[in-house]
């Protein structure tokens, strides 16, 4: 049986070790230690910034994601963005993930503030876009654009590193 809690601090551990495997994973990046590791204390001491989820399996982290949230003035309520998914190898496949994805979207319904879920995902992540639709997520009209002052670059920028 799938248990969804809240992580606390004695969680960091398990989810820096996710986190850096995610990015490693999903898009090839190396996360640096010296930001991801406080990034995560900085969350899990400060749920303003985000929460994270941590999903068990006989008493062991199967998997987390985190919430972070987005103030819509057109809906006047919340969206909660679903970010940092990550289910252990050895547990996909059996509703890790839709048990915490299942946990936040009720959360969310009950809230009454919250006026939608979303979540972005590399373009060349098929799988995961798959289990996300399934779900009942559908891609949206919008392009994501950004500028990065600290951290990789996303797979997606497409600025020269060099001059020719």
């Amino acid at each position: 049986m799938i248990r969804i809690r809240p992580a606390v601090p004695a969680d960091a551990a398990f989810i820096i070790s996710a986190n850096r495997r995610m990015a490693l994973e999903t898009e090839g990046l190396e996360l640096d230690p010296e930001l991801l590791e406080p990034g995560v204390r900085t969350a899990l001491a400060d749920p303003s910034l985000g929460r994270y989820f941590i999903a068990e399996s006989d008493g062991k982290a199967a998997g987390q994601l985190l919430l972070t949230f987005e103030w819509s003035d057109w809906r006047n309520g919340q969206f909660w963005w679903i970010q940092s998914v990550f289910v252990e190898p050895d547990h996909r496949q059996q509703g890790v993930f839709r048990a915490l994805y299942q946990h936040v979207e009720e959360a969310a319904r009950a809230a009454g503030t919250v006026c939608g879920l979303r979540l972005y995902v590399e373009k060349h992540n098929h799988r995961a876009r798959q289990i996300y639709q399934r779900l009942g997520m559908h891609l949206t009209a919008y392009d994501m654009l950004e500028t990065t002052f600290r951290g990789p670059a996303s797979h997606g920028d497409q600025r020269k590193t060099e001059r020719t």
